[in-house]
């Protein structure tokens, strides 16, 4: 039986129709992630609606059990860099 590998930090972004630009972040996240071949390491998933509109888009990252709130690309810049260094 082959093992399962599962990547040390996972990323998990709001998808909602009201969560502004997160079709950019996920596309910038894919883009840093694919560039520094850290795909084994950093996962990217989409989060259903976690009711936080008001804050939106949510970003919540995992292993480090941090929760960003109105995250725009300058945010998520400063996000990928901070779990890649």
């Amino acid at each position: 039986m082959s093992k399962i590998e599962f990547p040390a930090k996972a990323l998990f972004l709001c998808n909602g129709s009201k969560c502004g630009k997160h079709k950019e972040i996920r596309k910038h996240f894919k883009t840093v992630i694919k560039e520094n071949h850290l795909k084994k390491e950093i996962e990217i998933f989409k989060m259903e609606c976690s009711d936080r509109c008001k804050n939106a888009p949510i970003l919540y990252c995992q292993s480090e059990n941090e929760w960003f709130e109105k995250v725009d690309l300058d945010k998520a810049k400063n996000i990928i860099n901070k779990m890649i260094l």
